[in-house]
């Protein structure tokens, strides 16, 4: 099992990113997937998970109207649009597969002016 995530870098207060991961040693189209954070110190906190057929989303409170988690079955891949991002977005974000207990290395996501 591989996920490796792209996408982060720095940007001011109000900007946007995507981040996208890239599935790859099992069958992405069946799983579940997720988009989580964490900041040194403070615990993992889930940002977004999607079915495995897209159909249902769910997003952590403080990401709501804000992120958008989606994904291509027939690239492997899951994305996670960020609109109007905020200083205390600020984190290492990494794909999972909960199911499977795999996570990717993360992108470094930095929001500063």
């Amino acid at each position: 099992v591989q996920l490796v995530e792209s996408g982060g870098e720095l940007v001011q207060p109000g900007g946007s990113l995507r981040l996208s991961c890239v599935a790859s040693g099992f069958a992405f189209s069946g799983e579940t997937m997720g988009w989580y954070r964490q900041v040194p110190g403070k615990e993992r906190e889930m940002v977004a998970l999607i079915s495995s057929t897209a159909r249902t989303t769910d997003y952590g409170n403080s990401v709501k109207g804000r992120f958008t988690v989606s994904r291509d079955n027939s690239k492997n891949t899951l994305f996670l649009q960020m609109n109007n991002l905020k200083p205390e977005d600020t984190a290492l974000y990494f794909c999972r597969a909960p199911a499977l207990n795999a996570q990717g290395q993360g992108t470094q996501v930095t929001v500063s002016s």
